[in-house]
């Protein structure tokens, strides 16, 4: 039996055989497979570390950690292992986000460690679609260009502080999410309807591998909720993931937001998985 020992810290020789464990579940694992599809295992290029748990030709699970905290096909020894070296570490992570179980049982371990957390969310429905939506597109939800910056920014900032609440302002005034905002913009991976200088909805695909994206960041201007641009927005952005990016798209969604849930049923998405967060 592997011992929890085992856990160990991969490097670029281990990337075949991390990228194989990855995209059997192409799905679940949108986020990880990204990052190692574009930046590979080196832990500078990584920003983080990945965690691997089983021998070289043997690997059975994994765990990013970076500024999340994010376990892979990991079962109850692969999670104490993992457990036992995030502990030694001491919390870098913003959040612990996965598989419902893993989470779980990865937060029950590390709490009396790292104490409380801002927000646990137990159960966040992982969704996914392969059809374009069986409703009409928004044609006015266009990929943003990078003159856009300014007039979405504000909005992308509303959507953080309103679904993780706080604000991505905090610490270091928004640098690095001006950053990431920026960068998705550029790689042409942002999308939203603008109406001169109004944001009327956004999203972005925050994810991409060859077999899945992921859509993040769903956003509605609250003056203009409850009017169908959700639901056009979003059949727009699934039509242009499905076209320019991968075969699959998915995103998950808090258990509690049932109008975003309601929204995603229009469009197409099916629930596959389910996901738990622990905010910090």
């Amino acid at each position: 039996m592997l011992r929890t020992s085992a856990s160990r810290v991969l490097d670029d020789g281990d990337r075949d055989e991390v990228l194989g464990l990855l995209d059997a579940d192409p799905v679940a694992n949108v986020f990880v497979a990204s990052r190692v599809r574009t930046v590979g295992l080196n832990p500078v290029r990584l920003g983080g570390q990945m965690w691997g748990f089983g021998p070289r030709g043997g690997l059975v699970s994994l765990c990013y950690a970076g500024a999340n905290l994010v376990p892979v096909n990991a079962g109850p020894e692969a999670v104490h292992a993992f457990a036992d070296r995030a502990r030694r570490q001491g919390r870098r992570c913003s959040s612990i986000v996965g598989p419902q179980a893993a989470v779980s049982l990865l937060w029950e371990r590390l709490e009396p460690h790292w104490g409380r957390a801002r927000a646990v969310r137990r159960a966040q429905p992982v969704l996914a679609t392969a059809q374009k939506a069986p409703v009409a597109a928004d044609p006015m939800v266009r990929r943003v260009t990078p003159d856009q910056f300014e007039r979405l920014l504000p909005a992308c900032v509303s959507m953080f502080t309103e679904e993780v609440g706080v604000s991505p302002n905090t610490g270091d005034g928004g640098a690095l999410y001006r950053t990431r905002v920026s960068e998705l913009i550029r790689i042409g991976r942002s999308y939203a309807r603008i109406d001169g200088d109004q944001v009327v909805f956004k999203a972005e695909i925050g994810a991409v591998t060859p077999y899945a994206c992921q859509i993040q960041g769903v956003w509605v201007d609250p003056r203009l909720r409850g009017r169908g641009h959700a639901v056009a927005g979003m059949a727009a952005v699934v039509e242009a993931a499905l076209a320019c990016f991968a075969p699959v798209v998915t995103l998950y969604v808090n258990d509690f937001n049932h109008a975003a849930r309601a929204v995603y049923r229009k469009v197409g998405f099916h629930e596959v998985d389910t996901f738990m967060s622990v905010l910090f």
